[in-house]
């Protein structure tokens, strides 16, 4: 299924993996590690998020997919699943 991951950085912590150059590293290392098929990032709400694309394909990834983001950088983690246009078509033609 395909979900969006939605990480909101703990500002205090991010800024200090910033502040020590450890920040690229540590991204680039979650993201090889989940490898997602798309990763966005900005700022929502105020504060530094990432917003990944991915496909789960049990309930049992989402520790693998949250703990970096929980353990690493104290960010607040939400999971949705999402649809591109083809899962919309879909969807919505099953309701005929």
């Amino acid at each position: 299924m395909r979900v969006l991951l939605k990480a909101t950085l703990d500002t205090e912590k991010s800024n200090e993996l910033v502040r020590s150059g450890k920040m690229a590293d540590m991204m680039r290392e979650t993201l090889d590690h989940i490898k997602p098929e798309a990763a966005y990032f900005g700022a929502l709400g105020g504060r530094r998020t990432a917003l990944l694309v991915l496909d789960m394909r049990d309930s049992s990834e989402m520790p693998r997919l949250g703990e970096p983001f929980f353990t690493e950088m104290n960010a607040e983690v939400e999971v949705c699943p999402i649809m591109n246009g083809e899962d919309l078509a879909k969807g919505l033609s099953q309701l005929r």
